[in-house]
């Protein structure tokens, strides 16, 4: 498929729901809490269709990165990089103090948006206590994080 437009980023919206599922099941993603986090969510669209996906699942003042995904015709066109940045940025102005995410297959993608990887017990609760932390996600699975907010 030729690329023949640069797609937009948008906050996503609850007629996007079953989209932003079907993107994150094609890439072996877990649903778990997505629903409810959508309002977060951040979405890539080309020519009406949701090519690319990040979430943004907020719990108090942390927060998770989550379900970040691209269709498979529009790897490679920075679309990824282009969600996060957003995701982290809406993050900040949010005041959050730090981001968290777990991944099985990018920890070496996430470094250099300023995330390392650190201990599981390090997260904080209202994190843990998030369906996609408890539940979906496998214990081996990387956890990383960001710091948004200095504590100066």
């Amino acid at each position: 498929m030729p690329i023949a437009e640069t797609p937009r980023l948008r906050p996503a919206t609850e007629a996007d729901l079953a989209a932003v599922e079907r993107l994150l099941a094609s890439n072996a993603l877990p649903l778990d809490g997505v629903r409810d986090a959508l309002p977060s969510f951040v979405v890539a669209e080309a020519g009406g269709d949701i090519v690319g996906v990040a979430g943004l699942e907020v719990c108090c003042d942390n927060a998770l990165l989550r379900s970040v995904a691209v269709h498979d015709d529009w790897r490679s066109h920075g679309i990824g990089r282009s969600l996060v940045t957003r995701v982290i940025a809406d993050a900040e102005a949010r005041g959050i103090r730090a981001l968290y995410l777990l991944t099985m297959t990018a920890e070496r993608y996430f470094p250099s948006f300023g995330f390392r990887r650190i201990a599981r017990d390090e997260v904080p609760a209202d994190v843990r206590e998030t369906a996609e932390f408890r539940e979906a996600c496998p214990a081996s699975a990387a956890v990383m994080c960001r710091d948004c907010v200095s504590s100066a």
